[in-house]
């Protein structure tokens, strides 16, 4: 069985909704042979990523950057992973008060560091979620999952 694994910050209750849309796409009952295993990004360790087939990202934009949490995660996996995920699918949701273009700059520079293929345009939601910024979220988590479900 393949396995998605999502490693998220989610410190307030408008990343909280955008990562359970994310969890509700990837786990359509329509996409079958995917595992979602769903990681903090202060306890997400090298082997959770190791043993990943792809990866959603989601981290809030603070003072224009990524999460410490997810850099954090980043710090942990960089050269422990770097050889062995190349190629590696991923997606990307961020949520900011404010822009989030720097947040998205920045992951975008460590996973081209990493050699991950973007799997989706990133999800880049301001202020507070509205039901287009849920329906992204769902359908960025159905379209990783489905990248790597039984069968493609």
């Amino acid at each position: 069985m393949a396995r998605l694994l999502i490693v998220h910050h989610t410190p307030s209750p408008a990343t909280a909704e955008l990562l359970d849309a994310v969890v509700r796409g990837a786990s359509d009952p329509e996409i079958t042979g995917v595992e979602v295993v769903r990681r903090a990004a202060l306890a997400a360790t090298a082997p959770d990523l190791l043993a990943a087939d792809a990866v959603v990202l989601g981290t809030p934009a603070n003072i224009g950057y990524m999460s410490g949490a997810l850099k954090h995660f980043f710090d942990t996996v960089y050269y422990v992973c770097g050889d062995d995920t190349r190629g590696l699918p991923y997606g990307l949701y961020v949520h900011g008060n404010l822009g989030v273009e720097g947040a998205v700059r920045a992951v975008g520079s460590i996973t081209e560091g990493m050699g991950w293929t973007r799997a989706a345009a990133p999800v880049e939601v301001t202020g507070a979620p509205d039901k287009a910024a849920l329906e992204a979220c769902w359908e960025l988590g159905a379209v990783v999952a489905a990248g790597i479900a039984e069968g493609d």
